[in-house]
């Protein structure tokens, strides 16, 4: 146990290290800047940073900042019309991504026009909006608190239970007040969805906000999880929370410049080491080569990963462990503190009355077949449970798949375009 416990840390204290040749990057973006573009682009968008890599194809890019109540400042972005179809500004429906762990706002763009579906939305007529949650890149700053300090680390005392109770709530009030509008579409890949059940659960208000709830890879449930990484942790929460707390290890997986200099080294096109990456995204993510576009490998490195906090790996290890769904477990005598009681509530999904529809997948690793009926079953008002005529059809397929746009993204309008009216 102590062995794969000292793994793990190494591998995070590995993958957190800082390139000691930054110059790399910088030297790699003047040789590529825009009036020096090569043929495939591949290189240029890896090194871009994402408001240029959005209006170097031409589509309009919006920045905003959301306070929480509890002082996180959030990136959100905005698509607010498409390029070829749509392309003016107007009275269209609003939608509001969010991203999966280790992720951010960049994975629904990355992969570009005619197969992201930030872009694929835009053309479809709505209004895009893009959240990200709090110790992401784009949302790695606070009132008074400090990402970076040393000898503090209350900035990064969150789970996946905060992003859902204060961040979604604070973002999605912010969209429908500049907007104008009473509710919006939601679409949630993976942690995604996990914060959204959080926040219509213990926020039930929110759910008349909701138009429909569009639902990618759906995580909640995690008793029949066996993806390999989540199945190392799991049984071994408690002691990983502890070595994190005293070695000091709170934030995990940020964004460095040395992954776009791994990815642009080792994982592109040609290289002998590309296969290499392509194990290491099906091991931690789920996958299948019928859908895995490895060319593009430069520029989801270049983008990703975007940064969590050590809590919120443990809350999942802590669903898995106890195979509920349930707030984060501080331990007795926290609990008693923030719960009023020895154990962390469940969230109670019955309270969720917006429309939900679940986009799954018969070989997802993380949202597994019988987890998703349960949670199908005790959800307030389940719409639809589209499962995704692919058989090998997995996990990080639903971002970067080859068709995911015939496969997931096409039935997500649909299922929207139902509900339109209200919007």
């Amino acid at each position: 146990m102590l062995a794969r416990i000292v793994l793990w840390f190494c591998i995070v204290l590995v993958a957190d290290a800082r390139s000691p040749h930054a110059d790399f990057v910088e030297g790699l973006a003047k040789s590529h800047a825009f009036g020096n573009r090569i043929s495939d682009n591949i290189l240029e968008d890896a090194i871009l940073d994402l408001p240029d890599l959005v209006r170097k194809y031409n589509y309009p890019f919006e920045e905003h900042t959301v306070t929480t109540e509890d002082g996180y400042i959030l990136g959100v972005h905005r698509i607010p019309h498409g390029r070829d179809s749509n392309n003016r500004p107007g009275n269209k429906p609003v939608v509001f991504l969010m991203h999966g762990l280790v992720a951010s706002s960049a994975d629904y763009i990355t992969m570009g026009p005619g197969t992201a579906i930030a872009y694929y939305l835009a053309e479809e007529g709505f209004d895009v909006w893009l959240g990200n949650a709090r110790g992401t890149h784009f949302s790695r700053r606070h009132t008074t608190l400090n990402p970076d300090a040393r000898f503090n680390s209350t900035f990064w005392q969150f789970s996946w239970d905060e992003i859902g109770n204060k961040d979604l709530p604070a973002m999605i009030d912010y969209v429908l007040d500049y907007t104008g509008k009473p509710a919006l579409h939601y679409i949630g890949m993976s942690q995604g969805t996990t914060t959204f059940f959080v926040m219509a659960a213990l926020r039930p208000d929110y759910n008349k906000k909701i138009i429909s709830m569009q639902a990618m890879a759906p995580v909640a449930y995690m008793a029949h999880n066996n993806n390999p990484l989540f199945l190392m942790l799991s049984p071994y929460v408690r002691e990983l929370e502890r070595i994190s707390s005293l070695l000091g290890i709170t934030e995990l997986f940020p964004r460095r410049e040395i992954y776009t200099k791994l990815g642009l080294r080792f994982c592109v096109d040609g290289a002998i080491t590309q296969p290499i990456c392509t194990r290491l995204i099906f091991f931690i993510a789920g996958g299948n080569e019928d859908q895995h576009n490895a060319t593009m490998f430069p520029v989801k490195a270049g983008h990703a990963p975007a940064g969590i906090s050590a809590r919120q790996l443990l809350h999942y290890g802590q669903s898995i462990k106890d195979k509920g769904f349930r707030r984060y477990d501080h331990g007795p005598l926290q609990n008693i503190q923030i719960y009023g009681r020895s154990s962390p509530p469940t969230y109670d999904l019955s309270k969720i009355t917006a429309p939900v529809f679940l986009h799954y997948s018969a070989k997802d690793p993380l949202a597994h077949l019988n987890d998703v009926e349960r949670l199908h079953r005790e959800l307030g008002n389940p719409a639809g449970k589209l499962l995704v005529p692919h058989p090998e059809f997995s996990h990080a397929d639903f971002l970067y798949g080859i068709n995911a746009k015939t496969l997931v993204y096409e039935a997500i309008v649909r299922s929207m375009r139902l509900y339109d009216h209200s919007s």
